[in-house]
């Protein structure tokens, strides 16, 4: 979705990473939207006010007063914005805003705000892993604000970590993902995610390398398309207001959440990594070492995605995953038929910066009846975009 023509607001805070908001303010400029930059007292001690006056749509502003002519300016940016992007986020800043403070005009304009907000933290790495800094940003995405996380590299001190800012690209790319077309409006969407943990014993388990990012990512680009979405999964990861989460943790869990959700959703997205087999008698205790190595027989768990084939019902999308080491498109075809899929996502978790546990993934997504969409080495957003995108493709066709 391009930002040709939207009004956005632009708050800089007090980080070193405020020179890359020029380059931010720069790129959508030129991709048609009206600029209204704010500063923080503090982000003019990194970066000049005049700078972005003289790049954006309209002078930049640093204070709630000062401002001839234009005496309550937070909340007419506030009510006119279509987004509101923070771009660095500073620790500062997200605890204002998450406690309602409203002393400067950045956080006074974003709790005059209706508009989606974009917040894009950047700080030191133990800032960043500070208890108070993710429970604010906790509170935030209950909320409904969207974060576009640090990335990992050199930080200002010269340490590396997490914490930089993510290139000004990143930025615009996830500014036009808040500004998705709402597409999946009314259409309820389940998806599932992570790695089912099988138990052994009382404190063991047998698990996978899934981390639920990819499902998670599904679930929130559905949800800010206007879908009403439902995420089973087996990860403690944060998600966005409006999102029903149910937790579980075993593939009978799983199995039992997605059977209760299955007739009421237009979509189910099968992101989950699933376990094939679990231990067909787990110990009720812990198994002692000093009573020898235990032997383990496993058995097979159900395969939901099959059931799921089985029982669909007319009009209704269903998505698999394919994780595949060899023959990736092929074997992930195979599946497609065989479990009666109307799309399936194969990824090749052998190559480099795919699959487990990366915030990148290279995907191809095959249909049973339409084109081939080949998505490169990307974010786990982009991966889910371009999904969402078959999807929204084949409802269409189904309603013509």
């Amino acid at each position: 979705m391009s930002v040709a023509g939207r009004r956005i607001v632009l708050g800089v805070s007090g980080g070193i990473a405020a020179y890359k908001a020029v380059e931010v303010c720069r790129r959508l400029m030129d991709l048609g939207a009206f600029v209204s930059p704010i500063l923080t007292p503090n982000a003019t001690k990194f970066i000049g006010a005049a700078t972005f006056s003289a790049v954006a749509s309209e002078r930049a502003l640093t204070s709630l007063y000062d401002n001839v002519g234009d005496p309550s300016p937070h909340t007419r940016l506030g009510q006119a914005a279509d987004l509101i992007i923070v771009a660095p986020a500073t620790a500062r800043v997200l605890a204002a805003y998450a406690t309602g403070s409203s002393e400067g005009l950045l956080t006074a304009t974003l709790l005059a705000t209706r508009a989606p907000v974009l917040v894009c933290p950047a700080m030191h790495t133990e800032m960043w892993e500070h208890p108070a800094v993710q429970d604010n940003l906790a509170i935030l995405r209950r909320r409904g604000v969207h974060v576009l996380e640090p990335e990992s590299g050199h930080l200002a001190g010269g340490d590396i970590g997490k914490g930089r800012l993510p290139e000004p690209s990143e930025i615009v790319k996830a500014a036009e993902a808040v500004l998705a077309p709402q597409d999946l409006k009314g259409v309820r969407v389940l998806v599932t995610a992570g790695g089912t943990r099988e138990a052994i014993d009382a404190v063991r388990v047998i698990t996978n390398r899934s981390s639920g990012k990819q499902g998670h990512a599904i679930a929130e680009a559905a949800a800010a398309r206007g879908a009403s979405v439902t995420l089973v999964t087996t990860t403690d990861r944060a998600v966005s207001r409006g999102i029903e989460r149910v937790a579980v943790n075993s593939a009978s869990d799983m199995l039992e959440a997605v059977t209760a959700h299955r007739d009421a959703s237009d979509v189910i997205v099968m992101a989950a990594a699933v376990a094939d087999f679990r231990p067909a008698a787990p110990a009720a205790n812990k198994i002692k070492k000093d009573g020898g190595v235990p032997e383990i027989v496993l058995e097979p768990t159900d395969d939901i995605l099959r059931g799921l084939g089985e029982v669909k019902r007319p009009g209704q999308i269903l998505v698999g995953f394919a994780a595949e080491t060899d023959d990736v498109v092929a074997n992930a075809t195979a599946k497609l038929t065989r479990k009666n899929l109307d799309l399936v996502v194969a990824n090749d978790v052998s190559a480099p910066g795919v699959g487990f546990d990366h915030d990148t993934n290279a995907v191809t997504i095959v249909s049973a009846d339409g084109p081939v969409v080949e998505v490169p080495l990307s974010s786990k957003q982009d991966v889910a975009r371009a999904l969402l995108d078959a999807v929204a493709t084949r409802l269409r066709r189904s309603t013509q």
